[in-house]
């Protein structure tokens, strides 16, 4: 998992697109295109990653403790 955000982290610098003047799209430069790319690349990774490694314990412990706690007392002031 390490070695995929180093890959990713890497993959951030596009010095491949610095000099690209090219329009995607007819309107869009490349370098922006990328980052665009790259943005939801990143959130589709970080959707991976959480719902492969999220410490289901954290969940647990947070779980038990709300439902020691019982409901939240009403607003009074409303």
């Amino acid at each position: 998992m390490w070695i995929v955000v180093a890959v990713f982290a890497l993959l951030h610098w596009d010095f491949w697109l610095w000099n690209d003047r090219t329009l995607w799209f007819g309107f869009l430069p490349a370098g922006l295109a990328y980052h665009a790319l790259y943005s939801l690349a990143a959130g589709g990774l970080w959707l991976v990653f959480i719902r492969l490694a999220w410490p289901d314990h954290v969940e647990q412990w947070a779980n038990a403790t709300a439902r020691e706690l019982g409901p939240e007392p009403e607003d009074r002031a409303a």
